[in-house]
């Protein structure tokens, strides 16, 4: 069978432009999906003022680029998994990291409080029976 052009749809009609949203990265830990949080504001039915909302979207990001705080713009696709259905265009703009490496230090450990010795918890048993 040979296809024309009228058949394989790619003549006139172009494919319509997806969704793209502006988000934050709220979450990193799986590997190759983000939590990416899109705030809007909708306005109540009852007493008119805007509300500020939000939504929570499972994206896709292929090379773990995106850190936690960073905005980032993801556009709609087909299906990942059942609840990943984007995926990372863009980072628009990076979180400023901070060095975990000083939270391990000898500095963490000035603030942690000092261990007591189990035994040194408990009276002896020449005190107590007097």
């Amino acid at each position: 069978m040979v296809m024309t052009e009228s058949s394989t749809g790619s003549g006139s009609s172009k494919r319509r432009l997806r969704p793209r949203i502006i988000g934050i990265v709220t979450g990193d830990r799986v590997s190759k999906t983000r939590k990416v949080v899109f705030e809007y504001l909708s306005r109540h039915s009852k007493y008119n003022k805007y509300v500020k909302r939000q939504t929570v979207l499972h994206v896709h990001d292929e090379n773990n680029e995106s850190r936690v705080g960073d905005h980032v713009e993801v556009m709609a696709c087909r299906p990942f998994s059942k609840t990943k259905t984007y995926r990372l265009v863009r980072i628009v703009t990076r979180a400023a990291q901070i060095d975990t490496s000083i939270l391990s230090g000898e500095a963490s450990q000035m603030f942690e409080k000092p261990k007591a010795d189990k035994a040194s918890e408990q009276p002896s048993q020449e005190t107590a029976g007097a």
